[in-house]
């Protein structure tokens, strides 16, 4: 189903052998097996390779707590290493599909097809355009395994695709390459596709554009390099800072609302969010700097990231430790924190904590701190583990601190 002008995936240009049935059986028993001694061995089968073996073991490996699903599906053909690491994971996949609008959605950047799959779940019509021909047909491949079958292909330069088809989309959702030439770029400008030029014939072609970026690139610079941005969302999974999530509406020439997402792995019904604007933030007084309370409060890295620092003092009504150390503090226990709640036993001047010689094991955490976790474990010889956790830290008064803590679950 589709138009006159699209280029349509044809013929597969992947090794189709490995989809025999024997072959998969291999696949699926040789996942604990070391990948460079696969690679030295003889192929076991005569049409395919010990290279063909190992990319499709390894890539099946990686999929098991990024892609559970592909990872259980029988038959999936797994892309070269370096496509499987770009791929968005299910969780932020699924996330990113409730930002979908319309009946219509095209992926201009449709690589391993995760992120078009799970936009098929939300409208009734999806575009996949890939201008790798071997990634466009193993995407194709496993989306009949996947029974999405309002997933469209199309091989081809995604911008050409844009210019030339006679096809109207909701929604264009793109995730440019944020290498060029092997080395990284650290502005919008600078990605393939350039979105930040050809943003004119994107909001031509739809009245809802979703650009995904880097945790690395800086909020603030995108907000100026783009316009008609309506909300920018910050994703972490289990407090690892995953992507931004620029949403762009074609009318809308208002202040972006800035939402931090902590999802938890695999599920979005435990998803926890914070919204604000940048201006709220701007207005806020200073919080006033305090001592280590009952309780410490560590902000999960989407709030950090997202820069909502006198907003959290504010909202969750808690007191940060130094304007620089993006840790809080508090009399009482606020379970709905975005992030990690844990009781503090006792706190104590880093001078006195260096005169302790007895080893210990405990979680290490540095804040506006002189020196790395790395080197504290070294310094103070404590081992890693347990359910201790210190904190090196600078207080309100600029003294250097040693808070022991317990999380609280």
């Amino acid at each position: 189903m589709s138009d006159g002008n699209e280029k349509l995936a044809g013929r597969l240009n992947m090794n189709t052998q490995l989809l025999k049935h024997e072959i998969q059986e291999f696949i699926a028993s040789n996942l604990n097996e070391d990948i460079n001694k696969i690679l030295l061995k003889k192929s076991p089968f005569e049409a395919v390779s010990t290279r063909d073996l190992a990319t499709q073991i390894d890539g099946k490996k990686r999929s098991q707590k990024k892609l559970p699903l592909w990872f259980k599906t029988s038959g999936i053909y797994f892309p070269p290493k370096l496509n499987l690491e770009q791929t968005s994971s299910e969780s932020t996949a699924e996330y990113k599909s409730q930002l979908a609008k319309g009946d219509i959605l095209v992926d201009l950047t449709g690589g391993f097809g995760v992120d078009s799959y799970y936009f098929s779940k939300r409208v009734k019509q999806v575009y996949h355009v890939e201008q790798n021909a071997e990634l466009s047909d193993i995407a194709a491949h496993n989306s009949r395994l996947l029974s999405a079958q309002n997933l469209h292909f199309v091989k081809g330069d995604s911008l050409e695709y844009l210019r030339d088809t006679q096809l109207s989309f909701d929604t264009i959702y793109v995730d440019p390459a944020r290498r060029v030439q092997t080395r990284k770029v650290f502005l919008l400008k600078d990605t393939e596709p350039d979105v930040v030029s050809n943003l004119p014939l994107l909001l031509s072609k739809a009245s809802r554009i979703i650009i995904k970026t880097s945790p690395l690139f800086d909020i603030q610079s995108g907000l100026k390099e783009l316009s008609n941005v309506r909300e920018v969302h910050v994703i972490s999974v289990k407090n690892d800072c995953k992507e931004l999530l620029w949403v762009i509406d074609k009318n809308f020439n208002g202040e972006a609302r800035i939402i931090a997402s902590a999802l938890q792995e695999h599920q979005l019904v435990n998803t926890s969010s914070f919204s604000f604007f940048f201006s709220e933030e701007r207005n806020l007084a200073l919080p006033e700097a305090s001592t280590p309370a009952n309780f410490l409060y560590e902000p999960d890295v989407a709030l950090l990231k997202a820069g909502c620092f006198k907003m959290i003092a504010n909202r969750y009504t808690i007191r940060k430790l130094h304007v620089n150390t993006h840790l809080y503090t508090s009399d009482q226990a606020g379970l709905s924190f975005i992030g990690k709640v844990y009781r503090v036993n006792r706190s104590t001047n880093y001078g006195e904590f260096s005169k302790l010689k007895q080893a210990r094991k405990a979680n290490v955490i540095s804040r506006n701190f002189p020196y790395s976790p790395e080197q504290i474990k070294k310094k103070h010889k404590i081992s890693d583990g347990g359910e201790l956790f210190l904190f090196f830290c600078m207080a309100a008064d600029s003294r250097l601190l040693v808070i022991e803590a317990e999380r609280i679950e």
